[in-house]
């Protein structure tokens, strides 16, 4: 059942129960845009499909393959049990991990902070640091941001905006001045790599233009196409309100995963681009390297398995990178460099589905 407004604690609450148990806030609408394309398999690959190299560096860290753990939450008790087991599985299979939002860290209640330690069980591999475009702007600094990478043993942090989200929550902010500027002025004066994401709508080639001209490290893409956030807001509404309507009809609207990449890459020629946005799979992973990502991030998928502990998160993650590192035997491709330069085939009129092997 929908609640009213409340705190942070009852909305974190509310998003995780809804991403898990209501589908329909889960890739509606058109999709990621990666269905429209394929891979050529080469039959005569020349390899050997165990010397094939999914290995990369991000940000100072060698990983194992290009694979973040997408941020997801915090604030809360269930949040802390959450991240600590896919912090777990990221240490034990060496991908990056990605916290939620850390914007409840700046009430200065310990129990907070607490659910974003991780640190302790993910001593060596990529963790990523978390806040908002709002938050930002209204509470940090560049001084501020390195505060909270530090206090959770962060080795970088994201600013994620998410104007559709709040525009649309019972408790959203829907001033947004300001944000690009002071996301400039931090930058500007922050000794750690900050990059900005989208959460589900995409960034697209404006928004993308005016952060290139920040000095940002990189962006992550969170294009349309996975968990839509307008859509679950929608469903947090008790009645059919003004917002619930907007949220429900803005359910996949800004710029699939698939473009979001392309224009990034376009406008981050030379730094990081993260592709994410309803990522299911290696197959997913595999046609965002070739688009122009340096890396992806999965979210859903760890998060539902997550429910079951840490050795369902590392099966998932293993297949991931089994399944990336056979699609890169198949396009006879021996590390990611060389898979970076693969042409994908694109079927502008494909159906609903995932041509080339896709779910």
């Amino acid at each position: 059942m929908p609640h009213e407004a409340n705190g942070s604690g009852g909305r974190k609450s509310d998003h995780l129960r809804l991403a898990l148990e209501d589908l329909r806030v889960q890739r509606p609408g058109r999709g990621n845009g990666l269905q429209r394309f394929r891979f050529e398999a080469q039959s005569l690959p020349e390899l050997d499909l165990d010397a094939v190299d999914t290995s990369c560096t991000l940000l100072g860290k060698t990983l194992r393959a290009p694979l973040l753990i997408g941020a997801m939450t915090g604030g809360t008790d269930q949040a802390a049990r959450i991240n600590r087991v896919l912090a777990t599985a990221a240490e034990r299979c060496r991908v990056g991990f990605c916290l939620g939002s850390q914007r409840p860290m700046l009430d200065l209640l310990p129990e907070h902070a607490g659910s974003f330690a991780v640190r302790d069980v993910a001593p060596t591999t990529l963790i990523l640091g978390n806040i908002g475009g709002i938050q930002l702007r209204d509470h940090l600094d560049g001084a501020g941001l390195e505060g909270l990478a530090h206090a959770v043993g962060a080795d970088g942090m994201f600013v994620h905006l998410n104007p559709l989200q709040e525009a649309v929550q019972l408790e959203g902010d829907r001033d947004w001045r300001g944000v690009l500027d002071a996301l400039g002025a931090a930058v500007a004066s922050c000794s750690l790599p900050v990059l900005v994401k989208e959460v589900g709508a995409g960034l697209g080639e404006r928004t993308l233009d005016l952060l290139a001209a920040t000095g940002i490290a990189g962006v992550e893409t969170a294009g349309v196409g996975g968990t839509s956030w307008s859509q679950l807001e929608a469903l947090r509404h008790a009645q059919r309100t003004p917002r619930a309507i907007a949220g429900q009809v803005l359910a996949d609207f800004g710029t699939c995963t698939a473009d979001s990449i392309v224009l990034a890459r376009n406008a981050f020629p030379k730094r990081l681009v993260v592709g994410s946005g309803g990522l299911r799979d290696g197959l997913e992973v595999a046609k965002c390297l070739a688009l122009g990502a340096n890396a992806c991030a999965m979210a859903w998928p760890f998060l539902v398995a997550a429910q079951s502990g840490v050795e369902a998160v590392v099966t998932e993650i293993e297949g991931v990178i089994e399944t990336l590192r056979t699609v890169l035997f198949l396009c006879g491709s021996p590390d990611l460099l060389r898979m970076s330069r693969v042409q994908l085939r694109e079927e502008r009129d494909v159906a609903a589905g995932h041509p080339g092997g896709g779910r």
